[in-house]
This record gives structure tokens, C-alpha cells and sequence, in this order.
């Protein structure tokens, strides 16, 4: 499985209720999809969101967003790079 990078932009700010709301909506299309959630991102305004997930490919992954009407900017498949921090204070 691959890592796929779901870029949001919220208009109005995202509220706690609408994300409530919308993970409601998603979860039964990830589950219907065998989509795993690793991890979502908000920024401090909440005006912006990442979320990574775990798939097959990132057409399943915009299907699955669709299917539960949310909205998205784009999707990619990215990797994670984790530095040793000892390597990196040299």
C-alpha cells in the first residue's frame, strides 16, 4: 500500500461539528474502499487540512472523498523521509 497526501482548504474555517461531521460521512467510504487513515493535519486558523491515507491507489482514495461529499483540492502519493537528528545537528 501506498501514502496518499489529501489536501483541503476550508471556507468558512472548519468548525469541530463540521469535522465531526464530515469523518461521519468518510469513514464507512474508507472502510468500503479498505482505505486507512494515518493521520490528519489542520492549521491553526482552520483554514487548511492534511490528511494521509493508506491505499491502492489515489483514484480509490478521490472516490471514496467524493462518495461522501467531501471536498478536496487534490491528492497525491507521497512518501515520509524521517531524519536522524543526530546526523542532522552535525
Amino acid at each position: 500500500m501506498k501514502h496518499f497526501i489529501v489536501e483541503h482548504t476550508f471556507e468558512p474555517p472548519l468548525t469541530d461539528e463540521e469535522f465531526n461531521n464530515m469523518s461521519a460521512r468518510l469513514q464507512p467510504c474508507l472502510q468500503q474502499h479498505q482505505i486507512k487513515l494515518m493521520r490528519t493535519y489542520v492549521s491553526d486558523d482552520r483554514s487548511r487540512g492534511l490528511c494521509v491515507f493508506e491505499a491502492s491507489d489515489a483514484e480509490t482514495v478521490r472516490i471514496a472523498h467524493r462518495t461522501a461529499n467531501i471536498e478536496f483540492d487534490r491528492v497525491w502519493v507521497g512518501e515520509a523521509f524521517i531524519r536522524n537528528l543526530e546526523e542532522v545537528s552535525e
